[in-house]
């Protein structure tokens, strides 16, 4: 879900006269380099900076069995130097330059990214061409060691995430969503270097890289120094894509989580499909209805009426490559059992499956999920990221069909969806039970959302050393 910061006021209140109907792809240049890499260019003057963002569409969707981590590990180990680079030389010089670098795993792609003054955007251009060609890590096992004491903090030492982790492993029985984006400990311990390097081999191809730049420049010169610097890199075969399908869920799972904790917690989990159903942006809008802002059903209902959970949250990404998920997780107040919150969240599904939404109520919803897609347009960063996901997806034109999608949402749409997938013979449920106090504060965590290398784009992901 979007997270919606404005609820009341129709979208078209917000927007600057005519905004409402511009695309934000309209101005997008396009081309593919000989080698097979794609490549998109977007001029945004609103500040003088840039970003270049290098996708790879790899994750740990692409994974098997017993070598789960590895594209995470692969990410770790692209800061450790070329042929021409020593490790972390790339990112400083990025930062001597002014700039910031950055980079996240995901289940279904990775992304390498830096934002830098316009007068010097030819440095990342460079530097990123470099890293693509010549990838010749170093320190294999100390990167390793990395990722393997992350994996203990943000996960096993994070009561909520390791929750997460283990309801979607009982959600997913087929598909390689089954394991996180970090990988299994057991995995991650076992993988080599060998490992790594055959994975760079068959999915770090051009043919498999997508570039994305956006910013304050002239997008022809942009691409005319993009094509100079990776045309010339050797090509590759196009990597498999998975095959797996999950198989439909005939029944309610349930998963016990014993952990030291210091309040329970609870995580349901409903398959649904993603961006290819009609189905989607009404999904995106059931999920704004229960948790989007303090005036939505959960929210109201069990924050603020009945003072059970300390925050509650309901979320569906519908840009998953395969289908994903629509959850709704919460973290008890101190004597509330997971069960009396569950049986209120049942309540307020049920209502959606019952009963439409009010007309009132949905356009609010409509508002929060437009709204936060409209102001996310004001960094560059998070244009570049939604260009280069739809691209991955099939056609990055499809992000202009977002504000017009959820705005055909009708109430009788939220009632289908409701009784189509949130149902309890479609549904994981799994409950943290506390063992003891934690030493330290919970957060921080998030072993299935994206990883991120660092923490100096906090909106990205997760830190990842």
């Amino acid at each position: 879900m979007l997270a919606a910061a404005l609820l009341a006021a129709p979208l078209l209140a917000i927007l600057p006269a005519g905004a409402a109907h511009a695309g934000i792809t309209d101005d997008v240049k396009s081309a593919t380099l000989p080698n097979g890499i794609q490549v998109l260019v977007l001029e945004n003057h609103k500040a003088p900076v840039a970003t270049l963002n290098i996708f790879y569409k790899v994750g740990s969707r692409n994974e098997r069995t017993g070598k789960t981590g590895l594209s995470h590990l692969l990410e770790h180990l692209m800061f450790r130097g070329t042929k021409k680079l020593k490790p972390e030389e790339f990112s400083n010089i990025i930062q001597e330059n002014g700039g910031n670098d950055n980079a996240f795993t995901a289940s279904d792609l990775t992304d390498y990214f830096e934002i830098i003054n316009r007068d010097h955007f030819d440095v990342p251009i460079s530097l990123e061409a470099d890293r693509m060609a010549n990838f010749a890590p170093k320190g294999f096992d100390s990167e390793k060691a990395v990722v393997m004491e992350e994996r203990r903090m943000r996960t096993e030492d994070n009561p909520e995430d390791a929750l997460g982790e283990m309801a979607a492993a009982q959600a997913y029985l087929a598909h390689p969503y089954h394991w996180p984006v970090i990988g299994w400990m057991n995995d991650v311990e076992g993988l080599t270097l060998e490992d790594a390097l055959e994975h760079h081999r068959i999915y770090y191809t051009p043919k498999n890289a997508l570039i994305v730049a956006v910013g304050d420049f002239d997008a022809d010169r942009v691409l005319k120094e993009i094509r100079e610097s990776f045309g010339a890199i050797k090509g590759g075969p196009k990597p498999p894509q998975p095959t797996e399908v999950e198989p439909p869920q005939e029944g309610e799972r349930r998963a016990v989580l014993r952990h030291a904790a210091n309040l329970p917690a609870f995580t349901e989990a409903f398959h649904v499909p993603n961006y290819q159903s009609p189905d989607a942006f009404a999904l995106e809008v059931a999920s704004d209805l229960l948790s989007g802002g303090q005036s939505s059903r959960l929210y109201r209902k069990l924050v603020i009426e009945k003072q059970m959970v300390v925050g509650i949250d309901a979320n569906y990404d519908m840009t998953s490559f395969d289908p994903g998920l629509f959850t709704v997780a919460a973290q008890m107040r101190p004597g509330v059992k997971p069960e009396a919150a569950m049986a209120e969240v049942d309540k307020e599904i049920a209502a959606l499956r019952d009963t439409p939404p009010g007309a009132e109520e949905l356009q609010k919803a409509k508002n929060g999920e437009q709204a936060s897609f409209v102001f996310g347009q004001d960094s560059i960063l998070n244009e570049a990221m939604m260009i280069g996901t739809y691209q991955l997806l099939g056609d990055y034109r499809m992000v202009d069909k977002y504000l017009a999608g959820i705005d055909k949402v009708r109430p009788e749409d939220i009632q289908r969806v409701a009784r189509t997938y949130l149902i309890d013979t479609n549904r994981t449920v799994g409950v943290l039970v506390p063992t003891g106090v934690l030493p330290h504060p919970e957060g921080g965590g998030g072993a299935h959302g994206p990883i991120s290398h660092t923490a100096a784009i906090a909106d990205i992901g997760e830190v990842s050393r």
